[in-house]
């Protein structure tokens, strides 16, 4: 992979070849790929992970109701259901549409339906998390429940422990209680520090949980708007280094990287690189493969909606660690 020619590949399925196939059915409106590939999908990680990317990719196309309206019996497809639901919720709150509540409420009956009909499946939950940082004032009793060690603010516990009892340590459930907890306090990140750490000491070896840190880090300097030499400072500090280093020896070097969160990986290497542990990173980058995401390189950049601009600073990365 190393060399001048080398440019870097963006797909949500990563190194997944099947449900990348999956996913460019969707696209083209067929629904049959989708549920060969969730029927053959076994464990609980790899099911989070594909009905998430699906549902991104269906959320704008009406592929999951044909799919229901032809398979009405298929628990998957009820599953996929709510998948589409709480992913256009959450697409309606971020751009401000009127129509956010409503689909909000139709998201929340679809997670509840869900969890009904697949008792023993983690996803309904998981969207249940996720739509809980649409309430951002906290009324509904279920989000404002109090928390399990101290330094923790209350929230969703309640549907954590609900994802934790099928799944323990799902990562997708943790990235969406790290999303209500920044929405929760826009303004200083110790609520989301303590919960990043919370979560990585609970999490055992081998575990994406133990890279939640790095997410943090990388939202900390998103949010003050910090130049690039600003970054390079911030990564060589004794405690960002501490977290980088933690990631690599308790999660990078136990896990399947084939299998692994390219957002997990990127945020890897872009902490090492920071850190100047150039040796290091370079395995990271060597596990990539062809792939990228454009976070965190972005917020590196002047402009973080540029993907070219991302682009370019995640090759200079990966240029200098490797040695090309």
């Amino acid at each position: 992979m190393a060399g001048h020619g080398f440019r870097p590949v963006y797909h949500p399925a990563g190194h997944d070849h099947a449900l990348r196939n999956a996913a460019q059915d969707l696209r083209t409106g067929r629904w049959v790929a989708m549920a060969r590939l969730l029927d053959e999908t076994t464990g609980w990680d790899a099911w989070t992970r594909r009905t998430q990317v699906l549902a991104a990719v269906a959320a704008g196309t009406d592929v999951v109701h044909t799919w229901r309206t032809e398979q009405p019996e298929s628990l998957a497809a009820g599953v996929m259901h709510s998948r589409v639901a709480v992913e256009r919720a959450v697409r309606a709150h971020r751009a401000g549409h009127t129509r956010t509540r409503e689909l909000w409420q139709e998201a929340w009956t679809a997670c509840r339906e869900a969890a009904d009909l697949a008792p023993a499946d983690p996803v309904p939950w998981v969207g249940l998390i996720a739509l809980a940082t649409l309430d951002g004032r906290q009324r509904m009793a279920e989000h404002r429940i109090a928390p399990p060690a101290p330094m923790l603010p209350p929230g969703p516990w309640g549907l954590l422990a609900e994802v934790e009892k099928r799944d323990p340590h799902n990562r997708e459930a943790h990235h969406r209680m790290l999303q209500f907890v920044y929405a929760r306090r826009p303004g200083p990140l110790s609520e989301a520090v303590n919960y990043a750490h919370w979560a990585a000491s609970q999490a055992p070896v081998g575990s994406a949980l133990h890279v939640l840190p790095l997410y943090v880090r990388v939202e900390r300097y998103r949010r003050e708007r910090g130049h690039e030499r600003a970054l390079d400072l911030h990564w060589v500090a004794e405690d960002a280094l501490r977290d980088a280093q933690h990631a690599l020896d308790t999660w990078f070097l136990f896990c399947a990287t084939d299998e692994a969160s390219l957002l997990d990986l990127n945020h890897l290497a872009h902490a090492l690189f920071g850190a100047l542990r150039f040796t290091e990173a370079a395995r990271v980058f060597e596990s990539l493969g062809p792939y990228y995401t454009t976070l965190p390189w972005a917020y590196r950049t002047p402009h973080p909606d540029d993907r070219v601009l991302a682009e370019e600073v995640f090759l200079r990365a990966r240029a200098r660690c490797l040695g090309d």
